[in-house]
């Protein structure tokens, strides 16, 4: 219950900042709404639940799971190490923001602040944002949240594998000089230069189709499915249409803070005892869903892997002005030992 309050209070105290904190002008307003956890979460996405390869509840609308260890039997802990079951799960971790509107915390019920300084605003106002629309190219901005739902909901109690954490604006783009600029951002992501030709980005086609078939490849990690090049780690994205650009969008964000050491590896046998450093992401480690401007639950595609296809979902869930802020929560995939 303690969790649950200090979840609560999280919230509030953003939103007291917010109200004391008088709006900028922008073009157009900043939209969004509060994540409610019972009807705008598809908690069909917490499952399968397996034990070792076996899975013992299986997920009811078809999502497709992660390879898991194969034996149910681990061992865990120093000196000594204990015996344990290894369980794996996908747990809610992180809440994200898309906007083309600086400041816009969309799931924070669409409150945009004044920061008192003019970062992040060639988002929408500037030659910057006219630049890229020449170029049929997005430029989003986002914020990344500490969002652990189990834990603070206390849905599970005394389970050990949960990621124990209060509700928290880990990350905003804004502040980031590399977010929006191709060539710096190369500092954190070398690798781009090797994957920009024409049969590299071919390739991306393959990693499409398994994407929206059952899940991404994890060796083709320059890729992001049907949603473009995972490559360069910026919020500039090819404009192929709102959804489908806001996801890669998204994408690219988890990337990034994987090379940077601000997200870790779960999954698999090496996730099992700790968290990991994983510098190259395994896009098979996350599910997506959309919070804003609508929430997707209950079908096959309410919560997808990484590069799905976008024509899935039921049209019209993003569209111009008020519906073009984007939210997503972030599922990821949990392999642990329960001793």
């Amino acid at each position: 219950m303690r969790s649950v309050v200090r979840g609560f209070l999280g919230w509030i105290g953003a939103v007291l900042v917010a109200l004391a904190t008088p709006a900028m002008a922008s073009p157009a307003d900043c939209t969004g709404h509060f994540v409610n956890p019972v009807t705008d979460v598809d908690w069909s996405a917490m499952f399968p639940v397996s034990v070792g390869a076996l899975p013992i509840w299986p997920n009811w609308n078809g999502l497709p799971d992660a390879k898991n260890p194969a034996s149910p039997i681990c061992l865990c802990g120093t000196p000594i190490p204990r015996v344990g079951i290894e369980v794996g799960f996908w747990e809610p971790v992180r809440l994200v923001d898309v906007t083309y509107k600086p400041w816009c915390f969309v799931n924070l019920g669409g409150i945009e602040l004044d920061p008192g300084f003019d970062i992040g605003l060639g988002g929408q106002t500037n030659g910057a944002m006219l630049k890229a629309k020449q170029h049929n190219m997005a430029q989003w901005q986002e914020h990344f949240y500490i969002y652990p739902l189990l834990y603070w909901l206390n849905i599970v109690t005394d389970f050990v594998c949960l990621e124990q954490a209060d509700v928290d604006i880990a990350f905003v783009t804004e502040v980031d000089p590399l977010w929006t600029d191709d060539v710096s951002s190369a500092i954190f992501g070398p690798e781009n230069a090797a994957f920009t030709s024409m049969l590299a980005q071919t390739a991306c086609m393959g990693d499409c189709t398994l994407a929206t078939a059952k899940l991404p490849s994890d060796e083709l990690f320059w890729c992001a499915g049907c949603w473009g090049p995972m490559l360069p780690m910026t919020g500039n994205t090819p404009h192929q249409e709102n959804l489908q650009s806001g996801k890669l969008a998204v994408a690219r964000l988890l990337y990034m803070m994987h090379r940077t050491g601000l997200a870790w590896g779960t999954m698999g046998g090496d996730g099992v005892c700790h968290k990991y450093y994983m510098p190259v992401m395994r896009k098979t480690q996350y599910r997506i869903q959309m919070t804003n401007p609508v929430a997707m639950t209950g079908s096959r595609f309410s919560t997808t892997p990484i590069g799905t296809s976008t024509l899935m979902p039921k049209n019209g869930i993003v569209y111009p002005v008020k519906g073009e802020d984007q939210g997503y929560l972030i599922w990821r995939k949990r392999n642990c030992c329960v001793l």
